[in-house]
């Protein structure tokens, strides 16, 4: 089963930490990402830009309206994700569990997938 990890946290201090203090947090969520794939279970990654790059796209409308960035405003963001292939949620739960030990601050929302389309193929 794949289940994807959502990764929430406050953008406005996570921008603001340090080169330094960036780096670490990404060497230290680097050595869990490697433990992961040669464990097999590791699918894509991202880490998504800051909300003032997002477009939303309200399609509650006619025609649908096309916003600048976010539109709920929160006191966390989705920063980022994780795919993975678990066995179980208890396996995609503690593989949470060590991200967030590499990770300072925010949440994680483990969830499972289902999969709309698995081929690039529109056929």
């Amino acid at each position: 089963m794949q289940y994807a990890i959502l990764c929430y946290n406050n953008e406005a201090e996570v921008f603001s930490w340090s080169k330094e203090k960036d780096a670490k947090v990404m060497a230290d969520l680097g050595v869990v990402q490697r433990k992961l794939a040669a464990q097999g279970k590791l699918g894509p990654v991202a880490r998504l830009m800051p909300t003032s790059a997002a477009t939303t796209i309200r399609k509650d409308r006619d025609p649908p309206l096309v916003l600048d960035g976010p539109f709920a405003e929160t006191k966390e963001q989705l920063l980022g994700f994780y795919i993975l292939d678990c066995a179980n949620l208890d396996e995609a739960i503690d593989a949470a569990l060590e991200l967030g030990r590499a990770n300072p601050g925010g949440s994680y929302e483990v969830r499972p997938l289902s999969l709309f389309r698995a081929s690039a193929s529109p056929e």
